[in-house]
């Protein structure tokens, strides 16, 4: 009987495309999820760190350029309409609304500061939002996809007792395709939840960074602001 056994469970395909077929509706949707969060996963970690090496190097470039000594009017004209990294955005921001606080005698409309400090706040906003959009996706696969991959395992489970219940056997040939099916959805829940959790750490530390070295940007910029306006009003 053992030899039996043994040999109509040999003569199963495992293979993971089998497991897949034989598996039952429930199961195959909870697969079908899992691969796809797992290939949504990747492709936001990837375009993830191609934004951030992008971000990186705009900004780098921007403020050498910036701290170079070139007089800021002249960079604002160069840069015109064609900014490109998150510093040159809130650094023509700035630079736009202290054209506009000018009166045509010269002096300035009150509250020149503040609308500077406010308008370069959201062209801060607006980068962190872009930095960090995509990584709720990660953080929501990485807790999400172990659980919906234990309700597929114990979907198959209780499919596997069934059939123990219908063929009046506990034979291995009828037990081990129904557990094997049921573990492969656990096994792919770790596999999209792992990675994700993994880089969403990463990805959030490194967006955290870029976002510092931003502010740490425009309260600096805002402070030269700050002292040119208060040469103008003495």
């Amino acid at each position: 009987m053992g030899e039996e056994t043994l040999s109509a469970t040999e003569a199963i395909d495992f293979s993971l495309l089998a497991l897949f077929l034989r598996a039952t509706l429930t199961v195959k949707v909870v697969i079908l999820i899992l691969m796809v969060s797992s290939v949504w996963s990747w492709s936001i970690i990837i375009q993830k760190f191609i934004d951030f090496g992008k971000a990186k190097q705009k900004n780098r470039f921007f403020q050498d350029a910036f701290w170079s000594g070139e007089p800021l009017d002249e960079l604002f004209e160069q840069l015109g309409s064609g900014t490109q990294g998150d510093s040159e955005r809130i650094f023509v921001a700035g630079m736009s609304e202290w054209r506009q606080s000018h009166r045509k005698d010269g002096g300035l409309i009150a509250g020149a500061q503040a609308r500077m400090d406010r308008a370069m706040n959201v062209a801060l906003s607006r980068a962190s939002d872009k930095l960090t959009s995509g990584l709720y996706v990660l953080a929501t696969v990485g807790s999400v996809a172990p659980f919906v991959g234990l309700f597929g395992t114990v979907w198959g489970i209780k499919n596997s007792f069934e059939q123990i219940a219908l063929q009046q056997s506990t034979n291995l040939a009828v037990v081990a395709p129904g557990i094997a099916e049921a573990l492969l959805a656990t096994a792919l829940g770790l596999v999209a939840a792992i990675p994700a959790v993994i880089f969403y750490n990463k990805l959030s530390g490194d967006a955290d960074k870029i976002i510092a070295e931003q502010e740490g940007f425009a309260d600096e910029f805002s402070m030269i602001l700050s002292r040119e306006l208060d040469r103008l009003e003495t």
